[in-house]
């Protein structure tokens, strides 16, 4: 899960493990970390990926799919053009930085304010259907476009002002918080039922199918719209949760919410007729499942992880087809001289000496102790596995064979971390994961970086 520059940095392979007394560090790791590489090098195969997997969950006739992948103008209920749409909004009043303008990172920073706020005030009823004062609605509404910085927690606004602006804001955005471009798939998303053992249609809805769907077109919002929406639904979650207090369910919520995040702009309720109940099902579906729907598919992680693996196995071949100087091992050793660094053939060597004598240095620990059922559970450990480190031994296993067993996980989960250890306290991990039944013949260790 972490990526090192220097490639010849001391890398270690370890399997999970469940001993909370391990867990000392806090690892950060992005599981959509390629597909998001993926979306920023290559957008038109990321669009590709995500697109070919939607239309297979949902059926976008060629117009509606043209229209998500932005090909062409979408065609939406009491609109005829997108430049009907255009000059509706340059007529709304009061457009500043923040209100009334598209959508930026700097409006973002400006509106997470209030949804900061809000997070402190769950508990008060009516949260975002009681209206609030218009007077100090408008004073905030001209900080927040002015760049003013605000104090919320002064007590000079109330809950009710902050929730009514933050509506207020998604409803003078140009465009929907959703886009106009997803409106149909939203609709086709919202019809997603289950199937009986004939292959019938039912009328229960298909949630894990809805799921799959909304992940996919989540990666295709633009990225601001897609970090607003995951605070905004974050912050109706977990208004839904304290409804017992504020009496805002998820339906309550979206009824509130749904005009302003999913309906096209300039329509009225006539226009869309029988889509309103769709509409905002569709949104309280959001708000009830809103933790799982901001990470992508395990199979477009996968899919977006072998594109750049694959990617490298290329370039490994090609750099094997090239012709090698023939003082290139001098020309290397020369070079890592210059930089500060060993020879890399050397740090191998070390690194297998360390993993020996940290093996050498917990048997010898364990032989030691008293007498105890932990002891008597290491030795079994020993006696199980007599090929890692055997007392009769006491000589470091054969590096060929210590390779094999590294890369033979026998189906474990696993891991990639960079672990600087002293030999110390790799003989502490050692001694911990043995006691939790972890095969130490997986295990490697690194000397200090």
């Amino acid at each position: 899960g972490i990526y090192s520059k220097d490639k010849n940095d001391a890398i270690c392979s370890l399997v999970i493990c469940n001993d909370s007394s391990l867990q000392r560090h806090q690892i950060i790791f992005n599981p959509d970390f390629f597909v998001e590489k993926l979306r920023h090098e290559k957008p038109e195969a990321f669009t590709e990926l995500v697109v070919s997997n939607i239309t297979r969950l949902i059926d976008l006739p060629g117009a509606e799919l043209a229209q998500l992948m932005g090909q062409e103008d979408p065609q939406l209920p009491g609109t005829s053009s997108g430049f009907f749409r255009s000059l509706m909004s340059l007529k709304r009043k009061e457009k500043g930085v923040v209100f009334g303008a598209p959508l930026t990172e700097e409006g973002i920073a400006q509106i997470s304010q209030l949804i900061e706020y809000l997070h402190k005030h769950l508990r008060v009823e009516g949260l975002f259907r009681v209206p609030g004062n218009s007077t100090r609605q408008q004073n905030l509404k001209e900080a927040l476009n002015s760049g003013t910085e605000i104090d919320l927690d002064s007590g000079e606004f109330h809950s009710n002002d902050v929730a009514t602006l933050l509506k207020m804001f998604l409803g003078e955005l140009p465009e929907p918080l959703l886009t106009h471009k997803h409106f149909h798939a939203h609709l086709k998303i919202s019809d997603l039922m289950q199937f009986d053992d004939k292959g019938n249609k039912t009328n229960i809805p298909d949630k894990q199918r809805q799921i799959e769907a909304l992940q996919l077109l989540f990666l295709m919002l633009p990225a601001p719209n897609r970090n607003l929406l995951k605070l905004l639904l974050d912050l109706l979650y977990q208004t839904a949760k304290k409804q017992d207090r504020n009496k805002m369910s998820a339906h309550n919520l979206a009824l509130m919410f749904s005009p302003h995040i999913l309906w096209p702009r300039n329509v009225t309720a006539s226009d869309l007729q029988e889509n309103i109940p769709k509409l905002n099902n569709g949104m309280a579906f959001m708000i009830k499942h809103s933790q799982k729907l901001f990470k992508a598919p395990s199979y477009i992680r996968e899919c977006a992880r072998l594109h750049y693996l694959d990617s490298r196995r290329h370039a490994s071949k090609d750099d094997l087809d090239l012709p090698v100087p023939r003082n290139f091992k001098d020309f290397q050793l020369l070079k890592f001289k210059k930089r500060g660094l060993v020879d890399p053939s050397a740090h191998q060597e070390d690194t297998q000496q360390h993993t020996e004598e940290a093996l050498k240095e917990l048997f010898h620990h364990v032989h030691n102790m008293p007498d105890s059922a932990k002891k008597k559970k290491l030795i079994q450990q020993f006696q199980k596995h007599p090929e890692a480190l055997t007392p009769q031994a006491g000589v470091p296993t054969p590096r060929t064979q210590k390779r094999a067993r590294t890369r033979s996980f026998s189906g474990l989960i696993k891991v990639w971390l960079f672990l600087p250890l002293t030999i110390t306290s790799a003989a502490g991990v050692l001694l911990k994961l043995l006691l939790a039944g972890v095969h130490i013949g997986h295990i490697v260790c690194c000397p200090d970086a």
